[in-house]
């Protein structure tokens, strides 16, 4: 049941038990369902998540409008009695925000800041063929190509292989795998997946939920992207996996997660006077600086802050190319060009290639140079392969 409330008090109040019965209360005005997304964000023990996805957020309070929107119970003036026993088990939430949450959840390695995009790549490949056709499936032989194009192009610098994610998403229940021999996974081994003739795809249950509910689709896979990869790659990767997903929400919700610092931007580009730390681009449409980014070193969805130590300035180029693993910065604060980038026209030499050995540009001399440990991990977790010699002085 669904009620709809003209007022009501506190958060502890709205999650007071109801003798006949489970009830979501709902306010009926925008103001006061922003005010209860951080209470139906609690966990079972009670406390609030610190950093539940802004994808999860924005879903959940489309839920509760969609709940109010559909209501017909006409109740109005609902008073929650402040005496009740409290409620007991999970808060309330729809299936859809329950597929969301299973799916910002997957089980993952994680030390140090590891990167493991393993299962959201293959999750976000799924989406796109679902997309595309609800009813199709991955036979593993037919599109290992693709999947490993993605883990080369968008995974850790070290060799990895799609096998691993393909048998072990079926342990978080959004993927299932069958075989020639039937259902289950013949494990993670390359020549059992192709062998069998294993095929993947996502769980019947959340097919059924995608089908209900196409927006879901859009929500899962936003959440993925802001919980793995930076914003530079997002629509890049949706290209790359074949999903056509809506602009994004962009108004700001009133939650308890961990927010970025809109002022960031303006404080890095300060600190490098409004030039790419790598070639010098300060261009400019009167007094505004155009195509120049704060680009964060350790990526905001790892932990990375939104500190000045943390940050560059670069050209829209250039911080495509330092998020891809083309670029990096060593220990001696100079630039580092991977020997996999192939250019042989001008502008590929001049632009990159004759970037490395070069001394980063800045910062200030009152403003802190990128720290060690963000440039490790951006070493560690995002550059790729070895680092090209400086070209020759002439």
């Amino acid at each position: 049941m669904v009620l709809v409330a003209e007022r009501f008090g506190t958060e502890r109040q709205l999650l007071r038990a109801v003798d006949h019965g489970p009830v979501c209360v709902l306010p009926r005005s925008r103001a006061g369902l922003d005010r209860i997304v951080p209470a139906l964000l609690r966990t079972p023990d009670g406390r609030t998540p610190l950093d539940p996805p802004e994808s999860m957020v924005r879903a959940l309070r489309a839920d509760l409008r969609a709940l109010r929107n559909r209501s017909t119970s006409g109740l109005s003036g609902l008073a929650l009695d402040a005496d009740s026993p409290p409620r007991s088990g999970p808060p309330l939430r729809s299936p859809a925000m329950d597929w969301l949450e299973r799916t910002t959840k997957l089980r993952q390695w994680t030390r140090n800041g590891t990167r493991a995009p393993h299962k959201p790549l293959l999750l976000l490949y799924a989406l796109g063929r679902f997309q595309e056709d609800a009813d199709s499936e991955l036979r593993y032989s037919v599109v290992e190509e693709d999947l490993q194009r993605l883990l080369t192009e968008y995974g850790p610098p070290n060799k990895t292989s799609p096998a691993y994610p393909f048998h072990h998403l079926v342990g978080d229940g959004v993927w299932e795998v069958r075989t020639d021999r039937g259902p289950g996974s013949p494990g993670s081994g390359l020549r059992d997946l192709r062998a069998s003739g294993a095929t993947g795809r996502l769980a019947p249950d959340l097919g059924h939920a995608l089908r209900h509910e196409p927006e879901l689709l859009h929500r899962i896979a936003r959440s993925l992207l802001d919980l793995h990869f930076p914003p530079s790659l997002h629509s890049e990767l949706c290209e790359a996996v074949g999903l056509d997903l809506e602009p994004a929400e962009t108004r700001q919700l009133p939650t308890a997660r961990r927010q970025r610092d809109r002022r960031m931007r303006e404080l890095v580009l300060i600190a490098y006077e409004y030039r790419c730390a790598f070639c010098g681009y300060d261009g400019r449409i009167g007094a505004v600086p155009v195509g120049l980014e704060a680009a964060h070193v350790r990526w905001w969805a790892f932990g990375g802050p939104d500190d000045i130590d943390n940050g560059l300035c670069l050209c829209s180029l250039h911080h495509k190319l330092f998020d891809k693993g083309v670029l990096g910065v060593d220990d001696s604060h100079h630039i580092l060009v991977s020997q996999r980038f192939v250019g042989h026209s001008t502008a590929a030499r001049e632009h990159v290639v004759a970037l490395a050995g070069r001394p980063v540009i800045g910062p200030q001399s009152a403003a802190r140079p990128v720290a060690a440990g963000h440039r490790a991990w951006h070493t560690s977790q995002v550059f790729h392969g070895a680092p090209r010699p400086a070209p020759p002085t002439a």
